[in-house]
């Protein structure tokens, strides 16, 4: 059909410019005169458009002849029901039944447009083709079929193809084209098809061939080819239909949006499947036919079913009922009635709501199912078995927790960011005199404070609280501790501390008899300290007292020691008793000022260095008289025992407190010990006798001052001896069998520091 509208263009199109050429001048008479100088040629002309039922209007100036086919003319004025069949009445009657016509009509006289358009009348219609050639325009007019559904005419028929806004033409058997509409004509970069077809433009050799192919097939082809146009890559659907008469038409559509919109949505439905392949929660898709389309791994783990029966696609109810065989659906009564309602979300248009699902091995399933967008059902389940159990475990601890605050006496809440009440305990109900229901209706912090602010009428300290509690800056947010005074002279201690979940934490303490309890043993301090320097001041006194006459007593004694010439023995035993006397009395009280001075914490040792073996030797040499006359034995060891830091007088005191109580406890004949051994950065004092040991009951109470002696005195030498000993850092250890004899070892740094000074304690 296309070629057949092509061949009528054409030869309307060649029979005009015959015809203008032929007759060439304007006016009606000229035309005249030129178709009677035409002859035989003009008189075949007009029998060959009246045998297809054709008139031929020639209109110059405005004024409409006709040239040819008055018959046809005729028919044509019928049809648009006029009674004269002249063709300017003819074309009067063209331009009143539609402006458009007018308009054409005015275009192809003025500007040379061809046009061409039908016009329905009474029975049936006349097509109207327009054409110009030089300065004539000539009208070719034919009755069209009254049948209904009729076939256009070529140029309604060659302007519908050309008003397809995508390339179509129609080819040959070989492929190539043969007639193309205006957009292929554009594409192949044509001016005219004349052109085009004659120098055998292709749009496409894909398209070529597609054609051939329908050519050859005497069978509709179609396909989707990707090509270059317009500076990108489109999409275009060739539909290659072979037509009656030869040739084949071929069809173009650009898909490039569609065919883009399909690549897109595979390869977001390709990475939501890979998403859904990586999340823990099942998931299936049943389609519309209530087949399984797709699950992820989870859904298979879930149902532990096997890989190749999911792979022939189940039926809903079908993996239901493998369900219910291996006991994994919940124990129900009516299964019929499960099933069926189960079945029934495919039915639905909205999402149900979610489901549980608890299954016979204790394991708890939450079932959410929505219709797909494609059609067809989705269905997520969720192993909800952890998060319940959590959930249970969470609120036993809320539980526990409640409890052991019910338990404290202290008043403790609990506030969120949001500055609400979270949590409290019994206590606090009754320290702010407030019940849990008023506390349940506080609506935020100021409610609250609402409730307190009655009991602690400080609004500033509440303004605080309040900052500590909702400003998120962490440093407004750190730990306090400080105390308020109530309205009923209570005094609180408070506390706030931040906790993890962004909560803070605020107790309140009824600390009014822990102060005055403090306040009490506060005085009773001063008073022990006033007590403790009085002492001092005591014992400073009276040994100032005692050491005046005693040293007076000393020199008197040495003095008549001396002149004893008048004296009988008898005389010089009581100077010797009275002086010896006199020496210990001094002793015993410089022990008693040096335990007052290390008690108060003002003995200040001199460290330097000291050297162990004149240290050692130092102590026997002056202890060797009184141990002559007695008829004991004093023997040194550790000659090689180095330096040692310490101080030098309050060492050779410890030594000779040891010495001397060593002497008290050897028999004559008896021998002691002064030795010194270094290991593992100490140095060990050892002062060691043979003879009496010291009783079992003696020794847990050897160090304590004024402890059980077995002769007279203060006994605070030994005492003395720890205390200093501890003053050096060190500290002393005594090994004694009651019948073999004693040994006291001090264990000393070798560097010791005067600021390792440890105070006797009562």
């Amino acid at each position: 059909m296309a070629a057949a509208v092509a061949g009528g263009l054409a030869g309307g199109a060649m029979l005009g410019a015959w015809l203008g050429r032929r007759l060439g001048v304007p006016g009606h008479a000229g035309a005249a005169k030129r178709e009677r100088e035409a002859g035989g040629a003009a008189n075949a002309v007009s029998a060959s458009f009246e045998a297809f039922d054709t008139a031929l209007i020639l209109v110059d100036d405005r004024r409409a002849s006709l040239i040819a086919g008055p018959e046809a003319l005729a028919a044509c004025a019928g049809v648009l029901g006029l009674e004269a069949a002249d063709g300017q009445g003819v074309i009067d009657a063209m331009a009143l039944a539609d402006p458009d016509h007018g308009r054409r009509l005015t275009a192809l006289m003025t500007r040379g447009e061809p046009f061409a358009f039908d016009i329905p009348g009474r029975s049936g219609g006349v097509s109207v083709e327009g054409r110009s050639a030089g300065a004539l325009a000539w009208l070719r007019l034919r009755v069209t079929s009254d049948a209904p559904g009729g076939a256009p005419g070529a140029a309604r028929l060659t302007a519908f193809v050309d008003a397809w806004p995508d390339p179509a033409w129609i080819a040959a058997a070989d492929g190539v084209p043969v007639w193309g509409n205006r957009a292929w004509l554009e594409a192949v970069g044509r001016k005219n098809r004349a052109d085009a077809v004659a120098e055998r433009a292709s749009f496409d050799r894909g398209a070529d061939a597609v054609a051939r192919e329908a050519a050859a097939s005497g069978e509709r082809r179609e396909v989707v080819l990707w090509t270059n146009r317009e500076g990108g890559r489109r999409a275009l659907r060739i539909q290659a239909e072979p037509i009656e008469g030869g040739g084949v038409a071929v069809w173009t559509r650009d898909i490039t949006g569609a065919e883009t919109a399909a690549e897109t949505f595979e390869r977001q439905a390709g990475a939501h499947e890979a998403i859904l392949n990586r999340i823990g929660d099942a998931v299936a898709l049943f389609g519309r036919d209530r087949r399984l389309v797709f699950h992820n791994p989870a859904f298979a783990a879930l149902w532990d079913l096997e890989p190749a029966w999911l792979a022939d696609r189940p039926r809903h109810g079908e993996w239901l009922d493998r369900l219910r065989q291996r006991r994994r659906l919940p124990e129900t009564g009516d299964y019929a009635r499960f099933k069926d309602d189960e079945l029934k979300r495919h039915q639905d248009l909205a999402a149900s709501p979610e489901a549980v699902w608890r299954l016979p091995d204790e394991r708890t399933l939450r079932v959410v199912s929505q219709p797909h967008p494609l059609g067809g059902l989705v269905m997520v389940f969720s192993d909800i078995t952890p998060e319940l159990r959590l959930k249970t475990q969470f609120n036993q601890l809320i539980q526990v927790q409640q409890a052991t605050l019910d338990k404290l006496s202290d008043a403790v809440a609990v506030f969120g960011s949001d500055a609400r009440l979270k949590l409290h305990n019994e206590a606090f109900e009754t320290f702010w005199a407030v019940t849990a229901a008023q506390l349940a209706a506080a609506p935020d912090f100021d409610g609250v404070v609402e409730l307190c602010v009655r009991r602690l009428h400080d609004r500033q300290f509440w303004r605080d609280l309040k900052a500590r509690i909702a400003d998120p800056d962490p440093v407004a947010r750190t730990p306090v501790s400080r105390e308020v005074t109530t309205a009923d002279r209570r005094i609180v201690a408070f506390q706030s501390r931040p906790l993890p979940d962004g909560a803070t934490l605020v107790s309140f303490t009824d600390v009014t008899d822990t102060r005055a309890l403090e306040a009490a043993l506060a005085d009773r301090q001063s008073a022990l300290d006033e007590a403790e320097r009085l002492k001092r001041e005591f014992v400073g006194s009276v040994s100032y007292e005692l050491r005046t006459p005693l040293t007076t007593i000393i020199g008197y004694s040495e003095l008549l020691e001396r002149d004893a010439e008048g004296l009988t023995k008898r005389g010089l035993d009581s100077i010797g008793a009275i002086k010896s006397a006199a020496v210990h009395l001094a002793r015993s009280i410089n022990n008693v000022l040096d335990m007052a001075e290390i008690d108060a914490g003002e003995m200040v040792l001199e460290i330097d260095d000291v050297d162990v073996a004149g240290l050692i030797g130092e102590a026997a040499g002056r202890w060797d008289q009184e141990a002559r006359q007695g008829a004991v034995a004093i023997t040194v060891a550790g000659a090689r025992a180095g330096l040692i830091r310490g101080d030098a007088r309050r060492l050779g005191q410890v030594l000779g407190h040891l010495t001397e109580n060593a002497l008290r406890r050897t028999p004559p004949g008896g021998t002691i010990t002064l030795s010194a051994t270094r290991a593992l950065g100490e140095v060990a004092l050892q002062v060691s006798n043979t003879g009496r040991g010291i009783p079992f009951d003696i020794q847990a109470h050897i160090f304590d001052r004024f402890g059980a002696q077995d002769r007279a005195g203060p006994g605070l030498a030994l005492a003395l001896v720890k205390a200093l000993v501890e003053l050096h850092g060190g500290w002393v250890a005594l090994e004694s069998d009651p019948t073999a004899g004693a040994a006291f070892t001090c264990h000393l740094p070798e560097a010791a520091a005067a600021d390792e000074a440890r105070p006797e304690l009562f």
